[in-house]
C-alpha cells in the first residue's frame, strides 16, 4: 500500500527542512452560477484553479448569442496540498460549498483525468455528457430509436444498449454509436 508522497524543502540545516505533501487536484461543490468568481477568486488567493468552459449557443426571444459556460457546472477544480492553511483558504471563498469526497476526506482526482481535460479543451470544443457507468440503464435521446431503454454496455471502445426481454430471459444488443443517451 503506497502512502502519500512527501517532499522536503532542502536548506542548510537539516533540522530545518520542511516537509510538504504532494500538490493534487481536488474538485469543490460551488453554489450555482459561482464557478467564474469562486475560480477568480481562489487565484487571487494565490492557489492554482481550473474551470474547464465551453461555448453554448443560447437562444432568447430576440437573438441567439455564444456563451462561455462551465462544463461541469457547480464544480472548480484546485490543485493544493491539503493543508489546513489551504483548506482555510478554500473555505473563506464565498459561494464554496466544500471538497468533493465522502465522509468528509476529500478525494484527489488523478492528474491525468485533470490533463486529459485540458487538453481536449485545448484542441477541441466538448460538451457536458452525463457520467455513464456500465450497467447502467439508459434512454435514447434523438433519431430514430428516441426513447428506447436498455442497459448501457461497452466492449472494445464499442457502446452497444441491451434491450431484455424479463418474461423470458433474452437479451439482445443494438450499437449506439453517434446516439445521444441519457441515464434514467
Amino acid at each position: 500500500m503506497s502512502t502519500p508522497s512527501q517532499s522536503y524543502e532542502v536548506g542548510s540545516d537539516p533540522s530545518q527542512w520542511i516537509a510538504q505533501e504532494e500538490l493534487r487536484w481536488y474538485a469543490l461543490h460551488t453554489r450555482a452560477r459561482h464557478e467564474k468568481s469562486v475560480e477568480r477568486r481562489l487565484r487571487d488567493r494565490g492557489m492554482e484553479a481550473f474551470l474547464p468552459t465551453t461555448l453554448e449557443v443560447h437562444r432568447w426571444s430576440d437573438r441567439k448569442q455564444r456563451v462561455e459556460v462551465p462544463l461541469f457546472s457547480c464544480y472548480v477544480f484546485i490543485c493544493c496540498a491539503l493543508s489546513a492553511e489551504d483548506r482555510t483558504r478554500v473555505y473563506q471563498v464565498d459561494g464554496v460549498h466544500g471538497f468533493v469526497g465522502s465522509r468528509g476526506a476529500s478525494l484527489p482526482i488523478p492528474d491525468e483525468q485533470i490533463e486529459s481535460i485540458q487538453k481536449v479543451l485545448t484542441q477541441a470544443a466538448g460538451r457536458s455528457h452525463p457520467f455513464l457507468k456500465v450497467g447502467q440503464r439508459v434512454r435514447i435521446r434523438g433519431g430514430a430509436m428516441d426513447g428506447v431503454e436498455g442497459v448501457f454496455l461497452s466492449e472494445n471502445g464499442d457502446h452497444s444498449l441491451i434491450i431484455s426481454v424479463d418474461a423470458i430471459q433474452r437479451s439482445m444488443a443494438v450499437r449506439i454509436d453517434g446516439y445521444d443517451i441519457e441515464p434514467v
